[in-house]
This record gives structure tokens, sequence and C-alpha cells, in this order.
């Protein structure tokens, strides 16, 4: 790969970088955010769920927008904006204006996000670039928010407006790299709009009696408002009710559980009805992208809410510090170390859904590894599972980003990242819900507790491991064509068809 090509990489990681880092470092400063501010548990709660009910709410419509509007735009707009609104939350002197950074600043990624893996599986070949490509992009995530776990906990120390104020100096960086070396892609998106248009139509457009041949007014590229709002808005409200189950009225978690019920049988109907649907429903004929966002979901489901329980315990039964729980939390970040290195040959000798498998077993037996939790644990016996955990972590996520996008078409790949991400976004939800729900069914004593909160890891860790991409490549009818697609275990494969279009 060139120069340029390299450049390009090392922004769209530090954007991934940003993101997850931005969501590891509050963690570690929500208790001194409640004792300066004055937050009650409830507007606490609103501060750390702002950020996932804009970016879960706002994925799908990011990843169509990158399609539809180009890539370099859907990427450094929000960028800046997420750059502006980080500053603000830095500067909030009550709960409200937090939330409303953290709503914004989710709500940005949510675009940002699908934008740049787009960025990658339409701009770098199909082969071994490209994996090694997403590879090194997913591990960097990974890596982000391992790294914010201790960087949090150690600014946390010095004001925790720090904590806000950093994802300002890298935002600023990356958008200051990003502006000369994104590439424009007006000719692009206009192919892909085509692409899309052609494999939609299901009979060819007529032109008007009298007309000229040829003379007749293309379609016009459009996003689907009427899909983006009831999507959304079903996300939203989903989202709302899994992290409000545990601290609001049931009548209150049934009417938003139901009202996004309402909202979603909305969009499917308009979906099936729509030129221009904001998810082509037969995208989801890919098995090997199903597979992978409901892997992806189990497993930070699982992920999410294992790091959730443990910094509890560490800092609230332990009673250690910030700083301390920061650097006993540094062994997940082997995956930073793992995924550019170890995870590409692991690939090129097993296949994606090997070595996927083999990251999700070995999460189900550091989850249950860590079960006999005490009082006096010495960290030597924790460090196994954390460190387990960060290689699962590699072996796992990158692999799921290949497969979700293998097979797809380049005018939806934008789609597809926003799928896969919107799926990792639910899981951590989910899973930060589902360990807050199974503390409060372990009763008072804080040990037994956190005990029944670790089954959440553990049972997803197997879910993932039962619905978790297959070995064999199983070929899948491609939407509107005779022509077979190969849903690959492997990398992504060359061309199959015209130049131009590829199998990634």
């Amino acid at each position: 790969m060139s120069g340029r090509t390299w450049g390009v990489l090392l922004v769209l990681c530090g954007a991934i970088f940003l993101e997850g880092i931005d969501i590891a470092m509050l963690n570690a400063a929500l208790p001194s955010i409640r004792a300066e501010l004055g937050l009650t548990t409830g507007e606490l709660q609103w501060v750390m769920s702002a950020y996932v009910l804009g970016y879960g709410g706002f994925m799908l419509l990011g990843g169509r927008a990158a399609d539809l509007f180009g890539r370099r735009r859907m990427f450094l707009l929000p960028l800046a904006v997420f750059l502006a609104f980080s500053g603000l939350g830095g500067l909030a002197g009550n709960g409200w204006t937090l939330v409303l950074a953290r709503f914004v600043t989710g709500a940005c990624a949510a675009f940002m996000t699908p934008a740049g893996l787009s960025v990658i599986t339409t701009g770098f070949p199909a082969g071994p670039h490209r994996t090694k490509a997403l590879l090194v992009y997913s591990g960097t995530g990974g890596a982000g928010f391992s790294v914010g776990l201790v960087v949090g906990g150690l600014l946390t120390a010095a004001d925790w407006r720090w904590v806000f104020f950093a994802p300002v100096v890298l935002a600023a960086l990356i958008l200051a790299a990003g502006l000369p070396l994104l590439p424009r892609t007006e000719e692009a998106r206009a192919e892909d709009a085509r692409a899309v248009r052609t494999r939609t139509a299901r009979t060819p457009p007529t032109e008007p009696a009298g007309a000229r041949p040829g003379c007749g007014r293309p379609p016009r590229t459009h996003l689907d408002l009427p899909g983006a709002l009831t999507v959304t808005g079903s996300i939203l409200l989903f989202v709302l009710a899994v992290e409000r189950a545990t601290h609001a009225p049931p009548v209150q978690t049934v009417a938003a559980l139901a009202a996004s019920l309402v909202l979603l049988l909305a969009f499917v109907r308009i979906e099936r009805r729509s030129p221009a649907p904001l998810v082509r429903p037969g995208i989801f004929r890919t098995h090997s992208l199903v597979r992978a966002n409901l892997t992806g979901a189990l497993f930070t489901c699982g992920f999410f809410g294992f790091q959730f329980v443990v910094v509890l315990y560490l800092r609230e039964l332990r009673g250690w510090s910030a700083p301390e729980t920061g650097l006993a939390m540094l062994a997940l970040g082997a995956d930073a170390v793992l995924a550019p290195v170890l995870t590409p040959r692991l690939v090129r000798r097993f296949g994606n859904a090997r070595v996927i498998l083999g990251g999700l077993l070995l999460a189900v037996l550091a989850y249950a590894a860590f079960l006999p939790l005490g009082t006096d644990r010495a960290y030597a016996a924790m460090f196994p599972s954390l460190l387990l955990i960060g290689i699962a972590f590699a072996l796992a996520y990158g692999p799921l980003t290949i497969v979700a996008t293998d097979g797809i078409d380049p005018g939806e790949q934008g789609l597809a990242g926003g799928l896969l991400h919107t799926s990792f976004q639910f899981g951590a939800a989910l899973g930060l819900s589902a360990t807050t729900a199974a503390m409060s069914l372990g009763g008072p004593d804080p040990l037994t507790a956190y005990r029944t909160a670790l089954l959440v890891p553990v049972l997803s860790a197997l879910l993932a491991v039962v619905v978790s991409p297959r070995g064999r490549a199983t070929p899948v009818q491609a939407p509107h064509s005779s022509r077979p697609v190969a849903s690959s275990d492997h990398a992504p494969q060359q061309p199959l068809a015209r130049k131009g279009t590829d199998n990634g």
C-alpha cells in the first residue's frame, strides 16, 4: 500500500480509537461528576445512557447517509460536531447540559463509524490488503476502549473535565489530517447509487410517449426519510426501555417497548413499499451478515457487562482507586497488540469463522474462571481471565467485521457497517442493563450480587458460540440475480463480476 493509503487508514483508525476511548473514559469519571454537579443516581444514569441512545438510534441512518451523500462528507462533518460538543461537555455546569453533549457526540459517532468502515471496504482492494486494513481498524477500536479505562482513571485523578477535553484535542488532530488525506467520493458515490438502482429496479424504466430515447431524467438519489424516522424512533425507544428497565416503573418500560414495536412494524411496511429503502430487506438473505450481527451483539453484551461488574467490584467492594482500577484492567488491552499481528495470520490459516469461534470459546472460559470472586482475591488470580478476554476480543472483533461486509455490494457497504455497529451498540446496552438487573436479583450481599451478574457474560458468550458464523461457505442467492454469491469463510475474495464490483 502507498504512503497516502496508510495515511487514510491512520485517520480512520484514529477516529475509531477516539470513539472507543471516549466511551471508556467516562466510566472512571462518573463518581467525580456526580460529586461536583450534585446528580442523583437517575441523572447519572442518563449521562451514561445518552451516548448509547444517540449511537444506537442513528447508526442505520448514518450508514445509509454515507452511501448516498458521500463517505468523506459523512465522516468529517460529524467529526467537527463531535469536537464541539465534547468541549461543551467539559464546560457543563449542570447534568442536562452534560446529557445533551453526550447524546450529540453519540449521534456523531453513529455517522462517523459506518462512513469510516465503508471507506476501507470500498477503497482497499479485496484480498490481503483489505483484510489487514479491517483487522487493524477493528483492533484499534478495541484498544481505544481498553486504553480509555486506564487514561480515564488518570485524567479523573486530576479533574474529570479532562475526560471531555482530551477527546477535543484528539478529534482536532484527526480532522486536520483527514481534510487533505481522505479521498473525495462523488464519482464513486454516483456509481454506487446507479448500482443500487439497477439492482432494486424490478422493471426497466419506461420513457414518456413522444420523448426522445435517452432524454428521460435519471432517478433522483434520496434518503428514505420516513423509514429513517421510524427505525430511529424504534431503536431509541428500545434502547431507552432497556437502559431504564432497572430503575423505572414497569408500566413505562412496557409502554416504551410497545411503542418501539409499533414503529418497527411501520418501518418494515415502509421499507417494503419504498423505491429506495433505507434497509433493503434482501440484504438479510446474506446469511453471514445475519450471523455476524447476532454474534456481535451477544459478544459485546458479555464484554461490556463483564467490565461493568469488574469495575464496580474493584472500586466499591475492594476499595481500589480509579487509577488502580484502570491499570488493573490494562490486560484487556492485549487486543491492541494481537489484532494487527496475530489475528491476520490466524485468519489466513483457519478462516474467519474458526478464529471467531476460538475467540468466543476463550471468552466463555475467561468469564467462568472469574466467577469464584472473593473479598481478598489476589490480582494474580484475576489477571488470566482479563488477559484471555483481551485475546478473545482480538480474535472475534476483527473477523466479525470482515464476515459482516463480505459479499455485500459496494453501494451498501455503509449500510452493512451500520447494521454491524448497531448490533454492537445494542449488545452493549443489553449487557449493561442485564448485569444491573442480575445484581439486584443477587440480594443485598454485594459479593453474591456480583457473582450473579457475572452469569450474564457467561450465558451471552455461550449463545454467541451457538449462532456464530459457520466454517463452511454457503452460497447465498444474490438479490435480483441468478448468480450465487459466495459467503466466504476466509478473507474477501477477488472480484466476481464486472470491474469495480467486488465481493467484500
